[in-house]
């Protein structure tokens, strides 16, 4: 089938009626294939687990998003950026499982599952529109859903924002052949609003308009002379209007990366070259992929970085030498790079030398080229067809098998993070994700072997020296966590979580003075931080000074108005404060039951406090069941001591409401 010079084919015309309905049985048949392999790899997954690598921040621990919808919580999405991006539909979206499915991770795992295989054959239809090409645009979309790199977008719930992000951008394209066919103001818009979508999903679309234009000189045959790309880059300009906005917005987030772990820029450049090269390799032989690849600490090693730097010029002067006579191989290789461009490093964005899921739209490019290539390259073979078969059917049997082997080792967060450990040199980030695990499970010890662990692989790791300090709190180890602490702030002083920890050991040797001033520092750090200033807040409250305590509470919650602690604490003390001029009953009880609210009801100490807040506005009753389910969790938990004092303050309410006198 021949492509016109002015667009996509149009398929309501381009084939006869009996060959149209073959064909479309045809293309049915893709689709349905390609979700059954899809499934075949990533079904699994709906037995799977959350897992403690930013499954905790993004949904189970995270109290907005684990209420389900709400206007506060929309509000939230479209103004929090304290994980390094802003993805409001992406939050919008986890919202929605946890309103479907609450806490049950196969629910989440089966939306990303979903939302892939939705984008694997959108893939295969937009690139059908485009190119004609049924049987080329059926492997590029296989290969593409299927492989292992595919992975850690798919089988980790926190990467929603990939799938998501994805569907919308197909979407995008697809709505852009049908403007091509027929231009009007209205499918412009439509797909303008998918683009915009898909940015509020992930910021690395903001590619999508170049990505077109390169679209537009293969396979839609609309800048075969130079003098067309005036024209064609004035009719993106909206496209590169929201791409520039959605850089803006990035560009407000907080910053992700700390100082201490900023690469030189020398060091960037050199890793993105060598990452480059990594991720080519890793599309023809995928193996040893890992959720975490540590940053480079020193240079490559000379022929490393020279035989990076060679290939890709290689590759990227025959793509370009070969692009009258082979446009595909520029526009595969410049989809490939161009796409890759946000996240290969040059400016940091993370702590990872390079990541999986990178891959996830860039890789698309690499398969367009050389499918496109080897069926160029074997048009005179005698039974061509067949051996084609033949050849992709053993290609994608071996990719679905190393794929399920891959997706099986995100099952749990022991299992992902001993295979990180098995298939890279060291490792600190994966001994301490393991060291989080064991300490959320009251294994203090095996925690600290760990994060001593994570220590001797980088022994600069400021935040090493903090989990270590952390995990030796807990044992009551004071002194040595104090060390610790210490350690990591000599490492990097501007970090106000360090200066946070450090105050929360002094707290705990009755150091208050001493702590409230590095409670201090960590605010001055950040400012809008609500968990450092309340526990400046909690600092003065133990040094008895309510008042002070009381303004930092209600910073906190400026900062962050569904912040727990702060909710629960300034309840507290308007509840029960010595100084009765500082009580307010009624705001206390509006907070208290905010608070127990976020918990789901499950937390005794948000329960203590709705309770006393409801016994200063004579609530007797409400105080006294309030104080029973409390009592039944600590019980639960066999935390004796606290059963025995809550005991006691149901026995004092029962007093209150029949004006009898508790004894002291």
């Amino acid at each position: 089938m021949r492509m016109k010079k002015t667009g996509p084919p149009n398929r309501d015309t381009a084939v006869p009626a009996r060959a149209a309905a073959l064909e479309g049985r045809v293309v049915f048949a893709v689709c349905v294939y390609l979700a059954g392999i899809t499934w075949l790899v990533f079904g699994q997954t709906l037995r799977h687990q959350f897992v403690n690598f930013d499954d905790d921040r993004y949904v189970y621990e995270n109290p907005i998003v684990s209420k389900g919808l709400s206007v506060e919580g929309l509000r939230w999405a479209f103004t929090y950026g304290e994980v390094g991006h802003w993805h409001p539909l992406t939050w919008v979206s986890h919202m929605l499982d946890c309103q479907l499915f609450g806490m049950s991770a196969g629910g989440h795992h089966l939306t990303n599952v979903l939302l892939h295989t939705a984008a694997a054959v959108l893939l295969f239809l937009v690139l059908f529109e485009m190119t004609g090409a049924v049987w080329r645009c059926a492997f590029v979309a296989a290969a593409w859903a299927v492989h292992p790199l595919r992975v850690e977008s798919v089988a980790w719930i926190s990467e929603r924002k990939d799938v998501l992000s994805a569907v919308f951008f197909m979407l995008a394209l697809g709505a852009y052949v049908r403007y091509l066919r027929k231009p009007s103001t209205l499918r412009y818009s439509l797909m303008a609003v998918l683009f915009a979508l898909g940015l509020l999903s992930k910021n690395m679309l903001v590619t999508f308009p170049f990505l077109l234009l390169l679209l537009d000189y293969w396979p839609l045959h609309r800048l075969d002379r130079f003098s067309q790309l005036y024209q064609l880059l004035k009719e993106k300009l909206p496209l590169f209007a929201l791409s520039a906005i959605s850089c803006a917005i990035t560009f407000l987030v907080p910053e992700k990366v700390l100082a201490v772990d900023r690469l030189p820029l020398w060091l960037r450049i050199q890793n993105a070259i060598v990452s480059c090269c990594i991720y080519l390799r890793q599309t023809i032989w995928p193996a040893g992929l890992a959720a975490y690849y540590p940053n480079p600490t020193q240079a490559f090693s000379f022929w490393e970085l020279a035989g990076s730097l060679a290939l890709i010029c290689f590759v990227s002067a025959a793509a370009f030498g070969l692009r009258k006579r082979y446009p595909y191989l520029l526009v595969g290789w410049l989809w490939f790079v161009g796409m890759l461009a946000p996240v290969i490093g040059l400016v940091q964005i993370s702590s990872y030398a390079h990541a999986d899921r990178y891959t996830y739209l860039p890789q698309i490019g690499l398969f367009l080229l050389a499918t496109w290539a080897v069926a160029d390259l074997s048009a005179s073979w005698r039974h061509r067809g067949p051996l084609l078969g033949v050849a992709a059917g053993i290609i994608l049997a071996g990719w679905i098998l190393l794929a399920r082997a891959q997706t099986a080792y995100w099952h749990d967060s022991e299992t992902l993070w001993n295979h990180a450990l098995a298939v890279t040199h060291w490792n600190g980030a994966a001994h301490n994700n393991l060291g989080y695990l064991l300490a959320k499970k009251g294994q203090t010890d095996a925690a600290i072997v760990q994060f001593q662990d994570a220590l001797e692989d980088d022994p600069d790791k400021a935040t090493g020296h903090c989990n270590l300090g952390t995990m030796l709190l807990q044992e009551g180890r004071t002194d040595a966590a104090i060390a610790q602490f210490n350690a990591a702030l000599r490492l990097n002083p501007s970090y106000a979580k360090f200066h946070y920890s450090l105050g929360c050991a002094l707290c705990g040797k009755g150091q208050v003075d001493a702590a409230i001033l590095q409670f201090q520092k960590a605010v001055e750090l950040r400012p809008g931080d609500a968990e450092l200033t309340s526990a400046l807040g909690s600092a003065y409250l133990q040094k008895g000074k309510a008042r002070d305590a009381i303004f930092y509470f209600r910073k906190a919650l400026e900062n962050d108005a569904f912040y727990i602690p702060a909710l629960n604490k300034l309840a507290w003390v308007l509840a029960s404060c010595p100084d009765t001029s500082l009580r307010n009953e009624p705001e206390a009880l509006e907070l208290a039951r905010k608070a127990n609210e976020l918990t789901g009801g499950q937390n005794p100490d948000v329960l203590r406090t709705l309770a006393a807040a409801y016994a200063g506005s004579r609530q007797y009753p409400a105080a006294i069941e309030a104080q029973r389910r409390a009592l039944r969790l600590v019980t639960a938990q066999g935390n004796t001591g606290l059963a025995f004092a809550l005991d006691r303050e149901i026995r004092r309410y029962e007093a209150d409401s029949h004006g009898a006198t508790f004894p002291p």
